[in-house]
This record gives structure tokens, sequence and C-alpha cells, in this order.
């Protein structure tokens, strides 16, 4: 992992405590999920930056990188056959 990857990942952080342990944005209760679904949903970066001003476009880079790292080890077997 490169020192920029650790960086970005630095924003991330789980606490039991804290919205049931699901990984949030450092210092705010906005999960990665939460964040990753409004980008799924068609929300623009800009968008997101100007609903949650305290917010930084390397946070939601975080976001996307912590996806990344999340699914990188993750095997995935087809549910059924294809349509």
């Amino acid at each position: 992992m490169t020192q920029a990857e650790e960086r970005l990942l630095g924003r991330i952080t789980v606490d039991p405590k804290v919205m049931v342990g699901k990984p949030v944005i450092r210092g705010t209760r906005l999960t990665v999920e939460y964040i990753l679904g409004l980008l799924a949903h068609g929300a623009t970066v800009e968008e997101i930056l100007q609903e949650y001003p305290g917010l930084s476009r390397e946070d939601i880079q975080a976001c996307i990188l912590f996806a990344i790292k999340a699914l990188e080890s993750t095997t995935f077997m087809p549910l059924g056959e294809p349509v």
C-alpha cells in the first residue's frame, strides 16, 4: 500500500461505539456505506460536499478506496444463471 493510500485510509475509522461499528469518516457519523450509496444513486462529489460542508474531496476518495480494499480479497460466486 502506498503512503497516499495509507493517508486516505486514515480518514476512515471503525469504532463499535459509533454507528454500530460501521466504517465512518473520521470525526463524523457519516458511514462509508452512506457516501457510496449517494454516489451510486447519482449524487456528484460537489453535491455531497455542498450538503456536508465538513467533508473534503479526500474524505470521499477515502470511502471509495476503502471499498476497493475491502473487495480485494473477496471471492464472488455466481448466484444463478445469467439471464
